[in-house]
Formats: structure tokens, sequence, C-alpha cells
């Protein structure tokens, strides 16, 4: 394929030799700024442009295989039944509901599809029903820099205003059906403060009332509520150390308490059943352990009777936790639900990076009398608990998927174990699901570890091995890759692509252990992983070493921009999405969102040793005149998280590095930024499934498959 780059090239055009950092770039009140980007636009366009027929036929073969007409799963309440409806050709959901002993009555909740027609940008934040279910309360984003307007509806007679502006994203309403509890930011975007309102006052401005502030800016606030709905539950976390702060629901004026003060490196949460706290953590058990607390008297009183003293704002509560189940070193505690009857527990198996949920019925005196995992659809797989609000619920619903499994939800029923199929994704198209194979594999890491590493084609090619391959990283927070199935990843499995994930260390893959392994003075580990699964889908035959290349996002673009410095020639070619390259000079920056937060992450600068170890991997720092893959690098303007100027330094200094080569058309270097999003990209459906294609489309070039001179 022939490139048709305009006749000025960017680069060339917006140097500024007293700066070659390109850091100006940061300066977004600048013209040259959004013209440079432009510019790069119109490059990148250009590039595409023998390539628009196969974008065009990988978009219109995701729309074949969809299902566009979608119906989401309904989710019944005390009163009303809710569910989400998305017509075939709308980008965005409209949500519905009709009383429980009349499915005939639909009303509409909020329809965003026609609030999205005022708006190039849409995306909702939280949607919150009031426990009477006469309310309803959502925030929303119409600009993609995650600041949000909350708005609150009168769902009888229809009536809505929009109440604050600028806001975080999260939303509980408290027992009394009139008090939201919602959080602000600081000056760095992060939430740190949490925020009493009366939905019913006139001016929600001077209404409000700050309630808990966090000022520590390594720590986050959130909100949420227990299933029992007595307790509102304030979280404020790092990402190391947590603490938790309880409210009486029916008592929203209550000050909040402390369950226990923060230990720094201790992480700790909490749900209830009446009479018990479950107090899941890993104070001297760094893969946690659940413990069990009793609800003292004057929780009881203050949830029952209304009662707010003063005097309790501070003190710690629960009491004594007492061990319920204990540390396992080959088992990581990831999440608590708890039930009437008892609790669902989402554990990990450290040698097979599997997730499972254990169901822990209870006594009335809170005594273990059974103990059982629910049964995997397959292995790997994902298994999660899904929406189940009811309390005293023994169908459980579950969401089950894989690389070969599209998603479905089941209602597993816990006193029969009979299992039901409430809602699959259906698949159209010359692929099915049951036409795809799927494998583990374990690479051997530098260290002697074992990585896994997860793979899926199509059944009829496997045995054709090597084949063009894409592999796909993360690794980092303790975030897992579990197993998750992709109608857009169709389109390159039916064309002869194998998909690859590296489960790398600083994932949660493995369980906590995994994590920790991966981050701050171990973060190496995470590249030199990636660059070992790539190494065992040669050796084992899977992937053909001259045609793999390399995907990452955010986070993931640090893993893919590391390894390609690390490695330049592993990868034929690198798709980097939003990608966190510019690691030492962020970090260094306190003033900008996440920054603060993410010291336990990667390191503090203004400590010499992390700054010398985030200064040796940062890509940024770590250019050099080496000849580097084909790369397709992904901005966006509005982007709070990974600045619109990471991908963009990335593609200039590359552009300079290049420029002392002959031109080699098998390596182009491509900017596109989309100047109306934020970090994840479009929020209307159609065209993040466009922008999709244009990456596959990139992709299938790279490795040969996209029948283009």
């Amino acid at each position: 394929m022939k490139a048709q780059p305009p006749s000025s090239p960017p680069v060339s055009t917006f140097q500024r030799s007293e700066d070659p950092q390109w850091h100006w770039l940061e300066q977004r009140d600048d013209p040259a700024v959004r013209a440079f980007l432009e510019a790069a636009n119109r490059e990148c366009d250009a590039w595409f442009t023998p390539l628009e027929p196969l974008v065009d036929a990988l978009y219109q073969g995701h729309l074949t295989r969809r299902e566009l007409a979608v119906t989401g799963l309904s989710t019944p309440l005390e009163r009303f039944t809710y569910w989400s409806e998305t017509a075939s050709d709308a980008d965005y959901p409209v949500w519905w509901r009709h009383p429980n002993d009349n499915a005939e009555r639909r009303e509409c909740l909020l329809d965003l599809e026609s609030r999205a027609g005022e708006h190039h940008f849409l995306e909702l934040g939280d949607m919150a029903i009031s426990p009477d279910e006469q309310w309803l309360a959502w925030t929303q984003d119409t600009r993609g820099d995650e600041y949000f307007d909350l708005y609150l509806r009168h769902l009888a007679s229809g009536e809505e205003r929009c109440l604050l502006a600028g806001i975080g994203p999260e939303l509980t309403w408290a027992e009394d059906d009139r008090t939201l509890f919602f959080t602000r930011y600081d000056a760095t975007q992060r939430p740190a403060s949490v925020w009493r309102l009366d939905s019913r006052a006139e001016d929600a401005e001077n209404a409000s009332v700050a309630i808990f502030e966090e000022t520590d800016p390594e720590f986050w606030v959130g909100l949420g509520k227990t299933r029992s709905r007595q307790w509102l539950v304030l979280e404020t976390a790092s990402k190391d150390t947590s603490e938790c702060h309880l409210i009486p629901a029916r008592s929203p004026e209550t000050p909040p308490r402390c369950v226990r003060a923060r230990e720094a490196g201790v992480e700790y949460g909490i749900d209830h059943r009446p009479g018990r706290f479950y107090i899941l953590h890993n104070r001297e058990a760094p893969h946690f352990r659940l413990d069990v607390a009793d609800e003292d008297v004057a929780d009881e009183d203050v949830a029952d009777e209304d009662v707010a003293d003063e005097d309790v704002a501070g003190e710690s509560s629960p009491g004594e936790w007492r061990p319920l189940l204990a540390h396992r070193d080959q088992h990581t505690l990831e999440g608590v639900d708890a039930f009437a009857w008892g609790l669902v527990v989402t554990e990990r198996d450290h040698d097979e990076a599997q997730v499972h949920l254990r169901v822990i019925d209870l006594d009335a005196d809170g005594r273990i009398v059974r103990d059982h995992r629910l049964p995997l659809p397959e292995a790997p797989c994902s298994l999660a608990l899904g929406d189940t609000p009811d309390f005293h619920a023994r169908r459980l619903r579950l969401r089950e998927e894989s690389f070969t499994l599209p998603v479905r939800w089941i209602e597993h029923d816990l006193d029969s174990d009979a299992r039901r199929l409430l809602k699959a994704q259906p698949i159209h198209g010359d692929l099915a699901p049951e036409q795809l194979h799927c494998e583990r594999l374990w690479a051997t890491g530098h260290d002697g570890e074992r990585i896994p590493v997860s793979v899926v084609a199509r059944a009829d090619l496997w045995g054709q091995a090597p084949l063009p391959t894409l592999l796909y990283g993360y690794g980092a927070y303790g975030e897992v890759l579990d197993p998750w199935f992709s109608v857009a990843r169709l389109e390159l499995l039916s064309r002869g692509v194998a998909f690859a994930v590296a489960h790398v260390r600083g994932g949660g893959d493995r369980g906590e252990p995994w994590y920790l392994a991966g981050k701050l003075e171990h973060k190496t580990n995470s590249f030199r992983d990636f660059l070992a699964a790539r190494e065992a889908l040669v050796a084992t035959g899977m992937a053909d070493g001259e045609r793999i290349a390399a995907y990452g996002a955010s986070a993931g673009g640090l893993l893919v921009g590391a390894s390609l410095n690390l490695d330049p020639g592993a990868f034929r070619a690198a798709v980097l999405d939003v990608p966190f390259v510019d690691v030492l000079r962020t970090m260094e920056n306190p003033d900008l969102p996440l920054t603060t937060a993410e010291y336990s992450e990667w390191g503090n600068p203004d400590e010499p040793a992390a700054r010398r170890r985030i200064r040796a991997y940062s890509p940024l720092d770590n250019l050099s005149e080496q000849a580097y893959p084909a790369i397709f690098l992904q901005g966006s303007w509005h982007d709070s998280r990974v600045p619109y100027w990471e991908p963009a330094k990335l593609y200039a200094r590359l552009t300079e590095l290049d420029a002392s080569r002959p031109s080699d058309p098998r390596r182009p270097l491509l900017l596109r930024t989309d100047m109306t999003s934020g970090h994840g990209g479009a929020s209307g459906r159609f065209k993040a499934w466009r922008d999709n294609a244009r990456q596959d489309a990139f992709l299938l070039w790279a490795l040969g498959l996209a029948n283009v001179e």
C-alpha cells in the first residue's frame, strides 16, 4: 500500500528547536497544539485512504455479526421491573420499567438516545432509583472530561431538573427517599469529598453539605450501600490502603463512623447482615481473609431508631474482628457479597489463574453450615455475580463468558442447584463461537516464573499454525484479564489471525502476589513477561514470529511501549491506544489528575530511587535510534487520565528519530486524536465500532492480510 501523506509533514512543520522534548504540546490553549493534532489526523486519514474499503468491510461485518436491537436483562425491585432497550439504529439505550404486577404498563425512565442528539459526546456516570422508586437521579458527562452533571426526575410527573454541575459520577440514595450522597473533585480531579443533598431543595448548590473530606492526595473517596440497605458506606482508598466509614441509611444526617482507622498497606472492605459485619482485609494476610464483627448496640440504636448522636463521629465501629475464612497461600479472596442467608465470596486460584464463586450458608448464629463453589461453564472463563439486589434472593444471577462463550446470564437456584438461562448474547455471521478453539499456554519468565498466555483462534486453523497473531496486554493496578468474548474480534479471527492475551505480573490474574510482583521496584517484570509471552507463542509453534502485532491501552500502552524499547524487532506492528508513555514527567506533576493517587503504583519521583526506576522504563525517556515497527497511536482531546499530549509527544519524537533512516513504507508511524472524546473513546456505539474497524484494518495490513498493495 502506498502512503499518501500531505505535502507538509506535521512534525517537520511544527518542530520547535528550543523544545526538543515537545513539551509545548501540553499547552492546550495554544492554537498550534490543535493545529498540530489536526494535521496529524489528516496525515493519518491520507494513509488510511487505500484501506477504507477494508475498514468498511470490517465495520459492516461487525454489524452483521451482532444483534443490533438489544433488550437488556430485566431486574425486578420491590415495586417495578427495570430494563434497557437499544434500537437497531441507536447509539444509546432507553431505560424502561413496568409495575411488577402489570408488564403491559411500560413507562420510559431515561432516553439517552434522545439526550445524545444534543451533544457530540454523552456518558452516563451513575443512575440511582430512590428506595420508594418515585425518583430517578443520574449523572452524565457531555464533554468527555469525566466531570458530571446531576439530574433529578420525579417519575410520576416527569418533572426534571439539573441539580448540580461538575461533580463526580457516583450517587447513593439514603433510605428516606429524599437524601442523595455524591462526590466532588479537588483541583487535580481527585474524588476528594462526599456531600449530602436534600434532593427537594430549591437551591441544590447551597443545600449541599460536605460530610467527609479526604486530605491525603493519594486517597480517593467512593460511595456505596450494603445490600441489606441498612448502611451507607463511604470508602477512602489509595492503591494499597483503605478506610471505611458508616452512616445509617435511614438516618442520613448521622456523622460518618470509622470502621477502623487506616493502616499503611492494609486494605479492607465491608458488607453487612443484620447483627453482623463482614470485613475482607489483608491485615497480616497478604492474600486477604474474611473476618466477622458484631453489630454493637449503638449501631443498632442508630440504624433502627434514627438516633443521630454527634458524639459517635470518628469512633471505631464495629467491634472485635473474628476470623471466618482464613488466609490461604494459593488463593486470593477478591470480594464478599452478603445476603440474608449467607455470603457469596469471589476468590482466585493462583495456580490456574481462574476466578471462582464460593457460596457460604450461615445459621442464625453466623456459623458456616455449607461452603461450596459454583460450577464453571468451562476453564478458563469469567464468572461473576450479576445484578441481584434482593437481599433475600436464593436464586443468584450469574454472568458467564469466555474467549469462545458469548456473555450469558444464568439464574442459579441455591436450593436445587438448578440452572436456568436468562439471556445470552446472540452471534450471527459466518463464524460461530463453537468454531473457535481456546487454550492456555504457560510462558517461562526471565526468572523462571510461569506466565499464563491465553490463545484463541479458528478451530480449523489450529493445526495449521504458526498463525499471524495479535498479542494483547495490560498488567497494572492488579486488574485482571479474565476471558471475555468480543464480536469485533471475530473479524480478525475469521481472517486467520490468532488472538493472545499475556497475563503479565502487575495484573491480578494469579491473585494478589501476581500484582505485587509487577509494581513499584518490580515493574519491569511486566515488560519482560510480555516479551516472554511473545517468545512462548513462537516456541510452541502457535504464532508466526515474523507476523506478531501488539496492542495496549492506557497502562497497557506503557506495557507495549516499554516492550518496544526493549525489543522493537519482536513485533511487526503495535497499536497504542490512549497510552501512558510519559510516565516520569506525569508523575513529577502532582497537579495532574491521577498523579498523587498513583505514587503507590509507580513510585514518587521525589524519592531518588523511585525516580531512577521510572526513568529507566518510561517509554518516552528510553527512545533510541533503532528500527521500531509500524505503530498506530490513538489519543483523545478530552482525556483527563492520559492527556492527549502523551501519544502526541511519542509520535513527534519517534518521527524525528526515524528521519535519519531511509523511508520504509512497511513501518508507518500514525497518530489519530479524537477531538470530541475522553479516555474511553467514542461514547456512541457505532462510532466506537468504526474506530475499532480502523484499528483492525491497520493490524490486518501490518500482518499481511489486507489484500491491498
